[in-house]
């Protein structure tokens, strides 16, 4: 049996079509069906569904083969060892450092000020802003980033951007790019060993897929 680690939404419908491509076509719409295990047309392949922070520790563990994740979800997982042969080249978006339109943030880089920083992704902020050698406070939020600016809470946050409407219509303006990110096909290393032959045609149709 084959387990692929998916989760709902955009990366779930992105991946759909690299799915047909190796012959998998789920049975169920994990949107309108309560199965966590979805069945598909490969009576050998399951998907599991998962929260997209959960993918890289489904397939660490060993309990699933595979998963798609973002590389935002990767940079900030704890997951060490995963083996990532593919960019799947889905959910693009970008790592991007956002402000309230008017804030001065060149001018406060250039001072060297102190600033508070609003994310849920920590451990890529954080690393960005220490290769600027700035000195940043960082805040922990797991939903709304575009509130802490405008509230006062924060001078900026790091979040992912796509198309950028969610930022104009709160009046916040992207300033700085981190990184361009994008979704990555994940392989347990134990499971590529023991089921290469199983596995191997299934990630090279992926590949295919993605050429």
């Amino acid at each position: 049996m084959i387990t692929i680690a998916l989760s709902k939404g955009r990366i779930f419908d992105d991946t759909l079509p690299l799915l047909h491509a190796a012959g998998i076509t789920p049975l169920d719409d994990p949107e309108k069906s309560r199965k966590l295990i979805l069945d598909t047309t490969r009576v050998d392949v399951k998907l599991i569904i998962v929260r997209a922070s959960d993918v890289p520790t489904y397939v660490q563990y060993g309990a699933a083969d595979f998963g798609v994740a973002g590389k935002d979800v990767l940079l900030e997982s704890d997951c060490m060892g995963l083996y990532q042969p593919l960019d799947l080249r889905i959910g693009k978006c970008r790592m991007m450092v956002a402000v309230r339109d008017g804030y001065d943030y060149a001018g406060a880089v250039k001072r060297g000020a102190r600033l508070n920083v609003a994310t849920k992704y920590v451990q890529i902020a954080r690393e960005h802003f220490a290769k600027k050698a700035m000195h940043v406070n960082l805040i922990k939020l797991y939903g709304s980033m575009e509130l802490a600016p405008l509230t006062g809470l924060a001078d900026a946050i790091v979040d992912v951007v796509s198309t950028g409407n969610t930022l104009k219509a709160n009046k916040l303006i992207a300033v700085e790019e981190i990184m361009p990110i994008s979704s990555r096909l994940i392989v347990n290393r134990a499971a590529l060993k023991l089921k290469s032959a199983e596995l191997q045609p299934m990630m090279d149709a992926f590949a295919n897929a993605v050429k």
